[in-house]
This record gives structure tokens, C-alpha cells and sequence, in this order.
């Protein structure tokens, strides 16, 4: 080989065999090399990682696990309720799932009640002993986190996707920095709000879901400390249902009639602007939600919301499809690639 085809192979992607070669020895063993088995020559070893420098060889994960006939498998676990947000999510799995079939990777989704522990508990239990990794939104309670630290120790990864359990054994969160989101809807609220003062409510799925909670937590930490005449009212708990939610927000308008805005810290949308808009107080009512839906896109054309903070569902899916198969391979997960960010969207934003 001239020097000139040498170069032009390096810069082709270099392949098992070539580091075999280069390295002097079998392909067997620059394989149990690549894949840290034991049984080399510690000498051998070292003219192997010599080649492999050498070359700027790195292993195709996927075709690794072709060659070994070696698929993994992962379980979704999503919540059952009706939300327009974790229906996008749920498309998103799907395509991520489609996606991962050409890694010889599968996804099998399923859906459970999240905010029933004892249920989700149950499912992450239940689950079959196929599963290298399992995805979930999660619910920050005892039993849960038990059912986690139970398939970790069986040697399957697992992360959260939305809403964590930090205190778990699980591997990564996905999702966004839930305090840093609901300070920023305090910042946005105490701005949009004419500074007369007046009263704030603020709606939530349930307290038991850690990342309503983290949100609400920002809340208060800049709505009291940077707008003390804005009075909070005690938590409304809708369980992210539109009709519970309309009915709440009706009740809430009625009852307090310096009402100034309202924060929804999750799903629900429909409801609250059906009662802001059947009082006639869509236009005087401050409302910041989350997730930019078809339902919260609408009101923000209308002018019913104010502004929406947003996480995007498709990097969700494919960030934790990405985690739990570098957990799986070993290989390194790009922080920067899988952070999940919070978007603000107003009506002049939209994309």
C-alpha cells in the first residue's frame, strides 16, 4: 500500500479487522480486547489499545449486537389519564421505538395509573424479566421507589422521565429543571400583572407528583419574596383533568373576586380557559401554563393564556432511549446532548 492509500484508509472509518491486523493478532482477540474479557496477554492487550489509538477505531454498538444476536429491550412505562402532553409523549416513544429498531433495540410502551403508587408499583413489579431498562414517569413515594431499587438490583437500568425520584437507585431524570420552571413562571407572572396587587392561585395535578411540587416550590420562592403584593392562595389539586379543573377554576373566580392570575403547573389547559372564558375574565386574568398543546396553542392565539413554558416531548423520548442504551453498551452520554430545556412561548413566539 502507497503512502497516500494508507492515509486515505485511515480516514475511512477503521474496523475490527483492521485494528486485528494492524495489532498482529487474531480477530478473536482484538475482540475480547474491544470488549474488556479476560484471557489476553497483558502485552497482547497493549499492542491491541496501541492499534486502536492508532487507527481512531471505535465499535459500532449496534453492529455488535447484530453480530451477537444480543437485542435489548426496554419497558416505557406512561401515565394512563387522559393529557395531551403525555399523548405527545406517547407518539414520540413510538417513533422513537422505530427509530431504535435499527440499533436492534425495542421499546414496548405501556400505560399505568401514576398517580395511584400502589399501581405503579405494582406494574414496575410486574414487569417481565426481559427488560434491560425501563423508562417512567414517576411518582415520588416509598413503595415506588422501592419497586425501582428492586429491578436496579436485578441488574436493570432505570430512568425518569418528567417527574423523578431522586432518592432512588435510578440512573438519570429527563426533564427539565422543574424549580427553575415554576420561578420562571413567577417571574412571569408578577411582570404581566399591573402592580395594584391582588390574588394568585395556583393549579396542580397532585402534590404527590415531585415535579408539581419542585415547580410550585419556585413559585412561592420569587412570587413572595420579589412581589409581596400578590397574595398566593393554598394549592388547588385537579389531578390534570379538564372538567375538575374548570370546575375548581369556576368555583375560584366566583370565591375570590381580586383574582389577578393563575398558574397551572400541569395538564388541564381546556378546563381553566372554558371557566376563564364563560366568566368573561380571559382578558383580566393572568395565566401562565406549561406544555405547548394544540389546546394551549389556542389560547395563546386567542389571548386566554399568557404564556406557556414548555419541555419538549420528542427530546424526552429519545434522550432516555439514548441514556438506556449507553447504559447498556457502557459507552459515554453527552450531557450537553440530553439536557432537557425549558422554552418559553408567547403568542409572538410560536413556532
Amino acid at each position: 500500500m502507497t503512502r497516500g492509500q494508507h492515509q486515505t484508509a485511515l480516514r475511512q472509518r477503521a474496523t475490527l479487522e483492521d485494528v486485528a491486523r494492524e495489532a498482529g493478532v487474531s480477530l478473536a482477540t482484538a475482540d475480547r480486547v474491544v470488549n474488556r474479557r479476560d484471557g489476553v496477554h497483558a502485552k497482547t492487550a497493549a499492542r491491541v489499545a496501541h492499534a486502536i489509538a492508532k487507527l481512531g477505531y471505535t465499535a459500532n454498538a449496534a453492529a455488535a449486537r447484530l453480530a451477537r444476536n444480543r437485542p435489548r429491550r426496554f419497558a416505557f412505562l406512561l401515565p394512563s389519564t387522559p393529557n395531551a402532553f403525555m399523548t405527545q409523549l406517547a407518539v414520540q416513544v413510538a417513533a422513537t421505538a422505530r427509530w431504535l429498531e435499527g440499533q436492534n433495540a425495542f421499546i414496548d410502551m405501556s400505560h399505568v395509573d401514576v398517580f395511584d403508587a400502589e399501581a405503579l408499583a405494582a406494574a414496575l413489579r410486574g414487569l417481565q424479566p426481559v427488560y434491560d431498562g425501563v423508562a417512567l414517569v414517576a411518582l415520588d413515594h416509598p413503595s415506588v421507589r422501592a419497586a425501582i431499587d428492586d429491578l436496579v438490583a436485578r441488574s436493570v437500568h432505570v430512568v425518569t422521565l418528567v417527574s423523578d425520584v431522586p432518592t432512588s437507585r435510578r440512573v438519570h431524570y429527563i426533564g427539565i429543571d422543574n424549580p427553575a420552571a415554576g420561578r420562571t413562571a413567577a417571574s412571569l407572572m408578577g411582570r404581566f400583572v399591573p402592580r395594584r396587587g391582588g390574588t394568585v392561585a395556583v393549579v396542580v395535578a397532585t402534590m404527590a407528583l415531585r415535579d408539581h411540587a419542585e415547580r410550585h416550590f419556585g413559585f412561592m420562592q420569587v412570587l413572595s419574596q420579589e412581589f409581596p403584593e400578590l397574595r398566593i392562595l393554598p394549592v388547588l389539586e385537579g389531578r390534570d383533568d379538564a372538567t375538575r379543573n374548570r370546575t375548581l377554576v369556576r368555583r375560584l373566580l366566583s370565591d375570590t373576586p381580586d383574582l389577578v392570575g393563575i398558574y397551572n403547573v400541569g395538564a388541564g389547559n381546556e378546563g381553566i380557559a372554558a371557566a376563564l372564558e364563560t366568566a368573561g375574565r380571559a382578558r383580566d386574568v393572568v395565566w401562565v401554563a406549561h406544555e405547548l398543546t394544540p389546546d394551549a396553542r389556542r389560547c395563546l392565539l386567542n389571548g386566554v393564556a399568557d404564556a406557556i413554558i414548555n419541555q419538549d416531548p420528542g427530546h424526552e423520548a429519545r434522550s432516555a432511549a439514548r441514556i438506556l442504551l449507553a447504559h447498556c453498551e457502557g459507552a459515554p452520554i453527552l450531557a450537553d446532548q440530553e439536557r432537557i430545556r425549558i422554552e418559553i412561548f408567547l403568542r409572538d413566539n410560536l413556532p
